[in-house]
């Protein structure tokens, strides 16, 4: 679909500078339009493409609401669709009624990632229709950057059929601290890799200049999260603290720079405060010397520059009452925060849509008009670079054709193959390795559907029967009591003993194989010691572990992180530098071929 027309309204004449199209509307503005810019609050797409009407649960207004009350232009596409086409006719849908406004600005839709294998039917429903690849430590595991710049073109060619212009990722913090719950989207532990990775991830999703094509990448989190304090998430207020002991700030930023050089179009700002260093003890969404000091000034990073989700309200999250992430700032007014973290130099506040507290500081003299028009021109700017002015809408009967493709679906398929790690392969009874498993053997499994195991071998319900057991283990972690945070696995790394006891109990009548999704660095030790064999995987069917585990594919990934010895150990080490656990289990590129 296309504009049946052109437009009389002088900034959508594609004939003037970008910044002749910027100036003319700034000056058409008004104080509440340009406010609504400001904010990118997440969004729900109705059923079978409709706009939605407001979403009580959420406490979010309807997407009519949203554009035309609040003239909002920036959303976060929430929740799962079934099919592409849907997402895509209700993208046109939403940029139709942004046309018909005073000023008829574009939508830009972002969405965190999409992308992913998940057998968690939370995480899984996201990606719906998409292709299915390893997470993006499992992307680390496979170490090949031409790898990850096609998974991200991939990615971009099936966000852009849909419409969403804006990828909430890459997440380019490093995993220094081995108890800390966002690793998962991470590329590891290693400061280089991920520089590499991060970049080639940046390029395949926005080429080699942000255009009419790209993706926009918000990469985050600016200037690094991993260093938590004892590995706590500062989306909680015991998680706060960003501590360096090992005087490891700078390295923290190695991946920022390549991103940089990468043209990101985007930066976010996590939510935690530095203690302990040369910058102010608040959250980073405030922290001037961060924000203009380091990556404005420093860095001469110019574009657009969105805090983290909810920095400035108090708001309920899955029925639970939660503050705003305004660390060192609790004490101030949702306006005082708003102030702080303009005058940090934040463009856009994410998961936020309060416009009339940037009307009310601008009017009672606390922030400058001139200030606000500064965001304002970054965030036009980049509309216009997507070529989002020139036509925004999408192909609603080509999206189903591209998003999922038999291609794109091999491509994903292979790489969660590929991303499989073989962590120890003991001699079986033969004296021959475990693996790759000889064809014929009767399989006992938990966490496989034995209709997708019969296909390599036997299944049995009872391991007394079984020449060979498979297991699916995640990663343990903590319940923290509410829905919200028990989504961040965090907390010890040690395996409850009913676990423990469980896998002993197997392997003590049949060699057993154990997978673990290793979202963090589990305490493998006692597992290793009683079974045939541990794998890792970052993100993969259970086609794709079968087929490695009996020789279709070969076994090619390779650690991301350290994998720690004790509990003790992770307790010990230094939550900012790398590799600093002692004695480790299995280290940095460990991986066994077969």
């Amino acid at each position: 679909m296309s504009n049946d027309a052109a437009d009389p309204r002088p900034w959508f004449d594609s004939a003037r500078s970008a910044e002749e199209r910027i100036e003319l509307l700034l000056a058409e503005m008004t104080l509440e339009e340009k406010a609504g810019q400001l904010f990118h609050a997440m969004i729900t797409a109705g059923p079978g493409g409709t706009l939605a009407d407001a979403e009580p649960a959420f406490g979010l207004p309807s997407n009519d609401a949203f554009i035309g009350d609040l003239h909002m232009t920036h959303f976060n596409l929430f929740g799962a669709q079934d099919a592409a086409s849907d997402i895509a006719r209700w993208h046109n849908a939403l940029q139709e009624r942004a046309r018909r406004t005073r000023l008829g600005i574009p939508v830009t839709i972002s969405s965190d990632p999409r992308n992913h294998f998940s057998d968690n039917p939370g995480a899984a429903i996201l990606s719906g229709p998409f292709s299915k690849w390893p997470e993006t430590l499992g992307l680390a595991a496979i170490r090949d950057a031409d790898l990850v710049r096609r998974f991200a073109d991939v990615a971009r060619q099936e966000y852009t059929a849909v419409g969403i212009r804006v990828a909430l990722h890459p997440q380019v913090d490093l995993a220094t601290e081995s108890r800390w719950a966002r690793q998962l989207q991470t590329f590891g532990e290693d400061a280089e890799l991920t520089a590499e990775l991060g970049a080639a991830y940046i390029r395949g999703f926005q080429g080699e200049h942000l255009g009419a094509a790209s993706v926009a990448t918000m990469t985050k989190h600016f200037p690094g999260g991993g260093p938590q304090k004892d590995g706590e998430d500062p989306h909680f207020d015991y998680g706060r603290e960003q501590v360096y002991p090992g005087g490891q700030f700078d390295l923290h930023l190695v991946p920022f720079e390549a991103a940089f050089a990468a043209g990101t179009s985007q930066i976010m700002p996590y939510y935690g405060m530095p203690v302990g260093t040369e910058h102010d003890e608040v959250g980073f969404a405030f922290n001037k010397s961060v924000i203009t000091g380091l990556l404005r000034e420093h860095y001469g990073f110019d574009g657009i520059v969105c805090a983290d989700w909810g920095v400035i309200n108090d708001r309920p999250i899955m029925g639970h009452p939660y503050p705003a992430r305004a660390w060192g700032l609790e004490h101030l007014s949702p306006h005082e925060r708003l102030v702080a973290a303009l005058d940090a130099g934040v463009d856009q506040f994410g998961g936020e849509f309060c416009p009339d507290l940037v009307v009310d500081v601008v009017r009672d003299g606390r922030v400058s008009q001139e200030r606000i028009d500064v965001s304002v021109r970054r965030l036009l700017r980049e509309k216009i670079t997507l070529g989002l002015f020139d036509d925004p809408f999408v192909d609603v009967d080509a999206a189903d054709a591209i998003v999922g493709s038999e291609p794109f679906r091999a491509a994903g398929e292979a790489a969660q193959r590929a991303s499989i790690t073989v962590l120890t392969n003991q001699p079986g009874a033969s004296g021959a390795p475990t693996l790759p498993l000889p064809p014929g053997l009767s399989m006992y499994v938990e966490g496989i559907d034995s209709a997708v195991a019969g296909a390599y071998g036997t299944v049995v319900t009872s391991p007394a029967d079984a020449d060979v057991a498979i297991l699916r283990l995640h990663a343990p972690y903590e319940l923290r009591g509410t829905p919200f945070e028990d989504h961040f696995h965090a907390g010890s790394l040690d395996f409850p003993s009913d676990v423990l006891a469980h896998v002993d109990e197997i392997a003590a009548q049949v060699p057993t194989i154990v997978d673990v999704f290793l979202d963090r660095p589990a305490i493998l030790e006692p597992i290793v010691h009683s079974t045939a064999a541990v794998v890792a995987n970052w993100g993969a069917s259970p086609g794709a572990l079968l087929d490695v585990l009996t020789g279709v594919a070969p076994a090619q990934g390779r650690l991301p992180f350290d994998v720690p010895r004790s509990m003790a150990a992770a307790q010990a080490s230094r939550p900012d530098v790398p590799f600093d656990t002692e004695n480790p289990l299995f280290s940095f590129g460990h991986g066994l071929t077969l």
